[in-house]
């Protein structure tokens, strides 16, 4: 059986969850033992929930934010898992996790952080290998606006708000943190509504011009988290950086807030009523706010708003497990079922038992 540093293979998968503790610094934001319970707890709700995430079928960014949530709730044995089968599919210019036809610059960008974890973790040579193609991928490959901005796209130059979760929050914590902090001024620069306080989707940046201009609720739900993350992250020197992005996320969350309805869901457009309600945004801005009271920029009495909407999300879930109501995948147009719905009730979940 081959070993790992001396280990034979199911012996490193037990230490990796009995010594979970032991990873931990900057981007490592997991619950510790003492939550293990309270995680448990609930009829195994967030069993259920994980479960059926990691039965569906994922394309790049899925499996980034589903590695995440995982990385979050302290799963390390099944991080590791995730984290190889990221490396498996990396293409040769070092983007992770891409399954056939994915055109995502950045999107692959969102296993960044596991594959890295668990290279820390474990001193496995393919692991630090896929995590410095990825790096190298963003930094030198990747396509850029005329301002130096990553586009989402690999054969167009568009800036999505999707990105702001996908590829800050890792160019940070690999150690990148200027680039981050560029990104994601870039991003805002292009898509933020100052008078709404909310986000718009889709720039062309060759034509200078919306593609899509409407306020998609997990649009900024993505920005939320993403900036929530960087904030977390950045060494103590960046100061005032900090209070920039934590600005930047306090008017979005009010922004989002404004348009909460009363059953505590938002409309698929934040500001359009006629569009669908549905459910990922109520999770992804309570887990901001959960991991921003947590570290202490966000006062708490927010707190209030965040366990509003995590009881409209519990509401949600069904009795196999899925987060229904998400916008939906595949095409992300309709209330249904995603990945990113079943990894953000985790997230969700993750955050608030770091809180209590």
């Amino acid at each position: 059986m081959r070993k790992i540093k001396g280990l034979k293979r199911r012996d490193f998968v037990k230490s990796i969850t009995a010594g979970s503790l032991l990873l931990t610094g900057p981007g490592v934001w997991a619950v510790n033992s003492l939550k293990e319970e309270g995680l448990k707890s609930e009829n195994g709700l967030v069993t259920k929930v994980k479960n059926a995430m990691l039965c569906m079928q994922r394309a790049s960014w899925e499996q980034g934010v589903a590695g995440q949530a995982i990385l979050e709730l302290g799963d390390f044995d099944l991080l590791y898992l995730m984290a190889k089968e990221a490396v498996l599919r990396q293409t040769k210019e070092g983007r992770l996790s891409v399954l056939y036809s994915d055109g995502g610059a950045t999107d692959p960008a969102a296993s960044g952080e596991m594959v890295m974890r668990m290279a820390e973790k474990t001193g496995e040579q393919d692991l630090w290998n896929a995590h410095k193609k990825m790096l190298n991928y963003l930094l030198t490959k990747a396509p850029r606006t005329e301002d130096g901005i990553i586009s989402h796209l690999v054969d167009k130059k568009e800036i999505w708000i999707d990105s702001m979760y996908m590829s800050p929050p890792y160019l940070c914590v690999a150690g990148e943190v200027d680039e981050s902090i560029r990104q994601i001024k870039g991003m805002r620069k292009a898509l933020w509504n100052g008078d709404a306080q909310l986000y718009s989707h889709r720039w062309d940046a060759s034509k200078k011009e919306f593609i899509n201009s409407k306020f998609w609720g997990v649009g900024n739900g993505w920005a939320m988290a993403g900036i929530a993350r960087v904030i977390d992250d950045l060494p103590e020197s960046k100061s005032e950086e900090r209070d920039t992005l934590i600005e930047y996320n306090t008017e979005n969350i009010n922004g989002c807030l404004n348009h909460l309805r009363s059953d505590g869901l938002f409309h698929n457009v934040i500001d359009d009523e006629t569009s669908f309600v549905e459910t990922n945004l109520s999770q992804m801005l309570a887990y901001s706010i959960y991991r921003g009271v947590a570290s202490g920029w966000l006062p708490s009495f927010y707190l209030d708003s965040a366990n509003i909407l995590r009881k409209a999300v519990h509401d949600k879930v069904n009795e196999a497990g899925f987060v229904t109501g998400v916008c939906g995948a595949p095409h992300f147009n309709s209330p249904g079922r995603a990945t990113e719905g079943q990894a953000f009730f985790l997230l969700m979940e993750s955050a608030y038992y770091k809180l209590i």
